[in-house]
């Protein structure tokens, strides 16, 4: 995917509409876009922009769900994110073009005051668990149909697809499918219920940026409402939080008691989608996370 003259003009002429005066692209600058998407840092005369390019055939609809994630944590008031200034397909490519945030490493208040308005977010609720759209997690589709209880919604939206595609890859055993059937029948009685949170649904290390005055940002979401202990297990799984922000979430919304001993369960979810996207490293966590519960 690159950024060619073409899309410069088309980019330049949406801009100009956009802002009601001519927008001149001056620099388009490469930077780290993860393993689905071009990214651009791109400077003009109205300031500077984050461009994501990916395949629209690849990928259909992603910027589009990305987009409507970040309106439903924006509209919580609780936590920024990133301006969506226009979402378009051209060519073959999708595009995306937001706000660009120059962005420092993350103080002990940038990360307690992470935890307090991630712990805010999640106070948002709805009466179901799921959203009304799918999304993408990653680069695999996910599936958000509502269910009344999260269990439910864990086992039949996040665990059996991803199961599907592993057995397919034959990265997973039928034994290891029954075994994950086992833990479906148990999963009920291994947690509380609560009620539907908003979770930003992949909040590892790398999906929050701090502001280089400090003020924390998500990005990437993929949202659903669903348990919030599910966006905090993932926090631990490749690290990148600290102290203080777990300090700060707790003392905002103190999770149930034992939820430490339940984040290799809800782990399962993102590990088994990183089995499917990069192969058989991820096997002997996933095995480890399932066995743990029976």
């Amino acid at each position: 995917m690159g950024f060619s003259s073409k899309l410069k003009e088309y980019i330049e002429l949406c801009l100009t509409v956009n802002y009601g005066n001519p927008v001149n692209l001056q620099a388009v600058n490469p930077v780290s876009g993860g393993d689905i998407n071009a990214a651009y840092c791109i400077i003009t005369n109205a300031g500077k922009f984050m461009v994501k390019l990916n395949s629209k055939s690849a990928y259909p609809g992603m910027f589009k769900r990305e987009s409507e994630g970040l309106t439903a944590i924006r509209n919580t008031r609780t936590i920024a994110v990133l301006e969506v200034v226009l979402q378009f397909d051209f060519e073959d490519d999708s595009c995306m073009l937001m706000e660009w945030v120059d962005a420092s490493r993350a103080t002990p208040a940038a990360s307690e005051q992470l935890g307090y308005q991630l712990a805010a977010m999640h106070r948002n609720t709805a009466p179901f668990f799921g959203f009304d759209t799918d999304n993408y997690m990653g680069s695999l589709p996910q599936s958000n149909h509502k269910h009344d209880a999260w269990a439910q919604f864990f086992v039949q939206e996040r665990l059996e697809p991803m199961m599907k595609i592993a057995i397919d890859k034959r990265l997973l055993s039928y034994e290891d499918a029954r075994l994950f059937d086992k833990l479906y029948d148990r999963l009920p009685k291994l947690f509380n219920e609560e009620a539907p949170a908003l979770i930003h649904g992949d909040l590892w290390g790398g999906n929050y940026l701090i502001r280089n005055d400090g003020k924390p940002y998500l990005i990437d979401p993929a949202i659903s409402y669903g348990h919030r202990e599910f966006d905090i297990a993932m926090t631990t799984l490749f690290s990148g939080f600290s102290n203080e922000f777990y300090t700060a979430y707790h003392e905002a919304f103190p999770l149930a008691k034992g939820w430490q001993e339940r984040v290799d369960l809800w782990n399962l979810y993102p590990l088994l989608l990183h089995l499917n996207l990069f192969g058989m490293s991820y096997l002997g966590q996933v095995r480890y996370g399932l066995n743990k519960y029976l």
